[in-house]
């Protein structure tokens, strides 16, 4: 029977490690993207089946990101799942202060690295026998309703629901489906700073819980599990009582 093939980018810790760990449990090859060779090896290893494979990428890199999938299809014949996950944020700040370069470096990875692997994916997806495959795009909450002082972050995962959007429908004629996750605080290395109390809406400033990243990887691992012919468009994971709904 053939096993299906997933590539998982950002998976060197966080989110990405931990979906790529409940997919190879699942019975799916996995290819673990990321720029830190180390860091991938070490996830790898957490799979005593050997599905994990470790294949350091630069999502902003055109020519690495290509050489990602064609190493994909060469090594498997094909690619069934992307996972979008890698992403960066930037310092909090008001507008005014926020430099160029903080900009342009958010929208490279967040942005131009999602269309970078998904147009990779869709050009893999669209040729192979039998045709077709699943993109899931890790959003954010922050692409439904902004934290303060975080316009590059917010303006790109905003930017990923139009992504997701237009991926979806080019794909129908392909069987391409694509979706959307939007979590709400993983307790990741990007949230740490949430345990100490984070500026909030209202101007106050106070802790907020975080959820395990295990309970985002079985959403995931869910949304991959469904037959091309039925898709999540849009799931959003949170925890419970963080200040989310009624957020302003």
């Amino acid at each position: 029977m053939r096993r299906s093939v997933a590539i998982v980018t950002g998976a060197g810790s966080g989110i990405g490690a931990a979906t790529a760990v409940a997919l190879a449990a699942q019975g799916w090859e996995v290819l673990l993207a990321g720029r830190r060779r180390a860091a991938l090896e070490a996830v790898a290893e957490r799979d005593p089946d050997g599905r994990l494979h470790p294949v350091p990428t630069d999502v902003t890199d055109e020519a690495s990101v290509r050489a990602l999938f064609d190493g994909a299809v060469e090594a498997h014949g094909r690619v069934d799942l992307l996972f979008n996950n890698a992403g960066r944020s930037a310092p909090a700040a008001t507008l005014d202060a926020v430099p160029l370069a903080e900009w342009q470096a958010v929208v490279a990875v967040n942005l131009t690295g999602t269309f970078l692997c998904t147009r990779e994916a869709f050009r893999v997806m669209r040729a192979q026998q039998p045709q077709g495959g699943r993109i899931i795009n890790n959003g954010s909450i922050a692409a439904q309703v902004p934290r303060p002082r975080s316009v590059a972050y917010t303006a790109t995962k905003h930017a990923i629901t139009g992504l997701t959007k237009s991926t979806s429908l080019d794909g129908r004629p392909f069987g391409i489906a694509c979706g959307q996750i939007d979590i709400g605080n993983a307790a990741t290395e990007m949230t740490e700073r949430m345990a100490d109390g984070v500026l909030q809406a209202d101007g106050s400033t106070r802790p907020e819980p975080r959820m395990a990243v295990e309970d985002v990887a079985r959403a995931v691992v869910y949304m991959a599990g469904l037959p091309l012919e039925a898709n999540v468009a849009s799931l959003t994971v949170l925890a419970t009582t963080m200040p989310y709904i009624g957020r302003g």
